[in-house]
């Protein structure tokens, strides 16, 4: 949905994934990744944004996924993550004292919590060009919030 939101009011989309090819989620869905995480130039994008679920526990020592979330934040671009995955954005070490939310999970909340991450029980939470939302509940508020700061 956040994607269809976006490409709605003009943001060209970009999926990515560990390699190219056929994503496939828990649920079934399918989403065609065309490029792998590693052949990502972040200065590309104005937005980088990390889809969560329990699939996004493969991204948590996934050195090309880490650094895109550091590079995202050293070239001041939108950095957004859903449900589970802002446990990966915690993991790049770019949530030290700031302020986000993650799925409301014990396990995802500590992640948070141990790498100093100010947890947030709000739905979306936004620190500066950060965003983060804890499900898929409140996925086009986020998906709107995203768009407001690509489009200020």
């Amino acid at each position: 949905m956040p994607r269809d939101i976006l490409e709605k009011n003009g943001i060209t989309t970009t999926i990515a994934s560990t390699k190219a090819g056929v994503c496939h989620g828990k649920l079934g869905g399918e989403a065609e990744a065309v490029i792998g995480l590693n052949q990502i130039n972040v200065e590309d994008f104005d937005a980088l944004i990390f889809v969560g679920g329990t699939g996004a526990q493969i991204f948590w020592d996934n050195p090309a996924a880490l650094l895109i979330a550091q590079k995202a934040v050293a070239h001041d671009k939108v950095l957004a993550a859903i449900c589970a995955a802002p446990t990966i954005l915690a993991l790049a070490e770019v949530l030290q004292g700031k302020k986000a939310t993650v799925f409301p999970d014990e396990n995802y909340e500590k992640i948070l919590t141990d790498h100093d991450t100010l947890l947030s029980k709000n739905e979306i939470e936004v620190d500066g060009k950060i965003i983060t939302a804890n499900g898929p509940a409140v996925a086009a508020e986020f998906a709107n919030m995203i768009l407001e700061k690509l489009t200020r």
